[in-house]
């Protein structure tokens, strides 16, 4: 009996070359269908069933799209490096959105309310009928007014020595301002801006401080720190105040110095004209504003008189600096009020005396004259007659 044959027969796919059975109706790996009768058999077609062939790879859809993925970006990176690195590609410049600014309201500022001020209204004048003894003087100095208060509101003489008992006199009531105490002074440099005479003057095209000083006779330095001027220089416009009491002495052609023009009358500042002085005050201190800066020899002659002692007693002192105290021997000795008359003159030394004493002369205008009342035991006020 002869062996079985247990070869199992098979075909070959026309597309792809895949050995199948003989029965099969579609190739597994290309998906091709076979209709009746067109595959053969191998040993009707005579091709060899063992033929050796090339493997085979099979892949699933999905994977050959990440293959195809992956080989796009590979290639993309390649391009990207090649044309970074020869400058065609440039970073982009980042862009910034500008942001709205707020718009900032505003809140009205309260307007402040002036605050009336109350005014002073004087009081009226008290009438006074003359007494036995009274004088212009014991009358002031009851009502605490001045002397020339009382003269100037009744039209009287200036000397005030006409009385008559049981004439009628209008007393002014004193100002609820208050009179300077005698001893309140002022500092030299205060005493010496009030006194300093000034003139305005606005700089002109072509002007420098050097010329300005030289056409005033003042030195630039002064004009300079007058003004508050940091350096010397001046614009079109500018104004400034030329201190005219800082002018520069004139030299002449001759080694005898030329005195300065004639100084302006001196201010007196303390104490007020019709101030009263009681024993109390062992001394007055009178003071005014300097005329300026004086020469080595110059000065002030400060000239006071007694006007009640009737025989000319006077005392005439000369001083550099702007306050003399009158000395406590001028001082009145009898219980009765003395009016005192004072002024000041700048004087200029013009040589000596035999004794050596300094010869002077006017070196400008003389003060106003003013008055106090020097009372050396004191008395007690009048008592007005309703």
């Amino acid at each position: 009996m002869s062996p079985e044959n247990t070869s199992q027969k098979t075909k070959i796919c026309p597309t792809c070359g895949t050995r199948l059975a003989t029965n099969a109706t579609r190739c597994l790996v290309c998906g091709r269908s076979f209709a009746a009768g067109e595959t053969k058999d191998k040993k009707a077609t005579g091709a060899e069933v063992n033929n050796p062939r090339l493997p085979e790879v099979t892949l699933s859809l999905p994977i050959a799209i990440g293959l195809i993925l992956l080989i796009l970006a590979i290639g993309a990176g390649t391009v990207f490096g090649v044309m970074r690195s020869t400058g065609q590609v440039v970073a982009p410049t980042p862009s910034v959105t500008p942001s709205l600014t707020p718009t900032v309201t505003m809140t009205p500022t309260a307007t402040a309310t002036a605050t009336i001020e109350p005014t002073w209204t004087p009081l009226p004048p008290i009438e006074y009928t003359v007494g036995t003894g009274d004088n212009c003087i014991t009358i002031a100095l009851a009502f605490n007014v001045s002397v020339t208060s009382i003269v100037t509101t009744n039209n009287l003489p200036a000397a005030c020595d006409n009385l008559s008992i049981g004439q009628k006199l209008m007393i002014p009531q004193p100002t609820l301002t208050p009179s300077p105490q005698p001893t309140q002074t002022l500092s030299a440099a205060d005493a010496t801006d009030v006194a300093c005479e000034k003139y305005d003057y606005m700089v002109q095209p072509n002007d420098t401080l050097f010329g300005i000083a030289t056409n005033f006779n003042v030195s630039a330095q002064a004009i300079q720190n007058y003004n508050g001027l940091a350096s010397d220089i001046v614009y079109e416009g500018m104004p400034l105040v030329i201190p005219l009491c800082e002018r520069l002495p004139t030299a002449g052609p001759t080694p005898t110095p030329t005195n300065p023009p004639p100084y302006a009358a001196p201010n007196l500042l303390l104490p007020a004209d019709g101030a009263v002085f009681t024993a109390a005050n062992d001394s007055v201190s009178l003071q005014w504003a300097a005329v300026g800066t004086l020469l080595q020899n110059e000065a002030y002659a400060v000239t006071i008189e007694d006007v009640t002692e009737g025989k000319g007693r006077k005392l005439t002192e000369y001083v550099t600096d702007t306050k003399f105290i009158v000395p406590a021997s001028f001082r009145p000795t009898d219980s009765l009020p003395h009016v005192l008359k004072w002024y000041v003159v700048s004087v200029r030394q013009v040589g000596s005396s035999i004794d050596g004493k300094p010869i002077y002369e006017p070196a400008g205008a003389a003060s106003a004259n003013r008055s106090f009342v020097w009372w050396s035991t004191g008395a007690a006020a009048a008592t007005p007659t309703p």
